[in-house]
């Protein structure tokens, strides 16, 4: 026997409400029959949510039972969204596993092979770069964040706005080699600074802080990641500097 299920939600001809496309694809995804009924209007709206005492649409009905909207529906499925205050470090993986592919890719085009330790150097710079990147969406709310615990930006606040156009200028001319005499010290500098830093606060005074190395846009911890994009900006300027000049 089909399973039925009613679905209210706003279709309008200037908006379609983007939860109600979904809640009816996770209906359907789940083996429901759809009744989807349309509310085309503000006072088809606003008489719905008056006879049903709710505040939103889209609304779900099951075999009578009102389920609530989209965030509810996936509760009731066994797959509630993340709480968005939760850690997590899903953007961070995200990056690294993009910036990993990037390198991958094209070192496979340039040296018929993904595994080149030009690759290596291309996996660092781009990942120094939409780090960067990330920061750069917003300039305030990083520098907010990276003076609370960047031992010079505390004492220089200027170094937090500008920490983010430093840390993408290095990345852009080490992917291409350009500079050395200008990426190398660039990166080795803000890395000893920013691993000093995260040091200092996580592992000394053992602050529990969020990480501004994604730019305050995700709920990661300082620690680990911060640490990680330093030493790595540390060890491509030693490396770069063994190639280019101790060699």
């Amino acid at each position: 026997m089909t399973k039925t299920a009613q679905l209210y939600r706003m279709v309008m001809d200037s908006h379609v409400c983007p939860y109600g496309i979904k809640s009816k694809y996770l209906l359907e995804r789940n083996g429901f029959a759809v009744e989807d009924h349309h509310l085309a209007t503000r006072e088809e709206i606003d008489a719905f949510k008056a006879e049903h005492d709710v505040k939103t649409t889209p609304q779900v009905i099951i075999e009578g039972k009102r389920i609530g909207g989209y965030d509810d529906l996936r509760a009731h499925f066994g797959k509630p969204l993340p709480d968005q205050n939760a850690t997590s470090y899903r953007p961070v993986i995200a990056l690294f596993a993009v910036g990993l592919g990037l390198a991958l890719s094209l070192s496979w085009w340039a040296f018929q092979t993904p595994f080149t330790i030009r690759a290596a150097e291309w996996f660092v710079a781009f990942s120094m770069a939409m780090l960067a990147m990330l920061k750069l969406q917003d300039v305030e709310k990083f520098s907010s964040m990276f003076v609370g615990y960047d031992l010079l930006a505390k004492r220089f606040v200027p170094y937090a706005y500008a920490y983010p156009y430093l840390e993408a200028l290095a990345a852009i001319l080490m992917a291409g080699r350009v500079l050395p005499w200008l990426s190398i010290p660039l990166a080795f500098i803000i890395g000893t600074i920013g691993a000093a830093s995260v040091i200092h606060a996580v592992y000394i005074q053992k602050r529990d802080i969020k990480c501004a190395c994604v730019g305050g846009s995700a709920n990661v911890p300082l620690g680990f990641v911060s640490l990680t994009e330093n030493l790595a900006m540390m060890a491509m300027a030693m490396w770069m500097l063994t190639r280019h000049y101790l060699s």
